[in-house]
């Protein structure tokens, strides 16, 4: 499974309606002790369940929402993180809460499986 997806397929830097969806997400699940450690303690909940949610968004996302964003802790960020996929179901219930369309999006079956 590709970690990020390339622009030819589905630009997510343009997006990051998932990054600011919820403070319910991301959450820790797999991440080992070492692998929450690499992550800034400033962008770690204070109940150390998942990333600190602020000011609508995901601590780490830098950027505009629908315009251009990025991930300060990309390279450790969580592995729900690492999973979600542009056109899978998380992608679409975010978008679709910000109101972004959901045409385009490509099919994660076949490109990410």
């Amino acid at each position: 499974m590709l970690e990020t997806s390339p622009p030819e397929i589905f630009d997510c830097q343009s997006c990051g309606a998932c990054c600011a969806y919820s403070a319910e997400w991301p959450r820790f699940s797999l991440e080992s002790d070492e692998e929450i450690a690499a992550i800034p303690e400033a962008m770690i909940a204070k109940d150390e369940s998942g990333m600190k949610f602020e000011n609508g968004r995901c601590a780490a996302l830098t950027g505009e929402v629908g315009k251009h964003v990025g991930c300060s802790v990309y390279m450790v960020r969580p592995h729900v993180c690492r999973t979600c996929m542009p056109g899978d179901e998380e992608c679409k219930i975010a978008r679709a809460e910000f109101g972004f369309s959901l045409a385009g999006l490509p099919d994660p079956d076949r490109y990410f499986s």
